[in-house]
């Protein structure tokens, strides 16, 4: 897989319908997993979606999640870009140089679903996900 760069929406309990609604514009193959799917146990949010993600026919991705209510989301000012694929070295290139400058909130480490990811805000305000595959094998 090639490293690939694409707009990540946050939402309040709405990412379900929000993706249903874009694959019904731009067409394609949508997955999407819940919290609960991923050994969340708070009810509250089980049946919220973790990450949805939209590979559509004319090339285009869009990802998306719900939002937990300990985190702020706010209509607007809810997308980040996603940098993510396989090539580690080439990733945590980019990490390193998106977040030296400006402010980690997430650092890049291994995950629950096995990824290594890391989100950061750049020196200019804007927000960064990265996420970096884990070897297969």
């Amino acid at each position: 897989m090639t490293s690939r760069l694409n707009p990540y929406i946050s939402f309040r309990g709405t990412a379900r319908q929000a993706m249903e609604f874009y694959q019904g514009v731009f067409g394609g193959d949508l997955r999407m997993n819940t919290f609960g799917e991923f050994g969340s146990d708070d009810a509250t949010i089980a049946d919220q979606i973790m990450h949805a993600q939209l590979e559509t026919p004319g090339g285009y991705t869009l990802m998306a999640s719900d939002t937990p209510p300990n985190m702020t989301v706010t209509p607007g000012d809810n997308i980040t870009i996603s940098l993510s694929g396989d090539d580690a070295d080439e990733l945590r290139g980019y990490w390193e140089r998106l977040s030296g400058s400006g402010k980690v909130s997430i650092p890049l480490e291994k995950q629950m679903w096995g990824d290594e990811f890391g989100s950061c805000l750049d020196q200019f305000g804007v927000q960064w996900m990265v996420n970096i595959a884990a070897a297969q094998g």
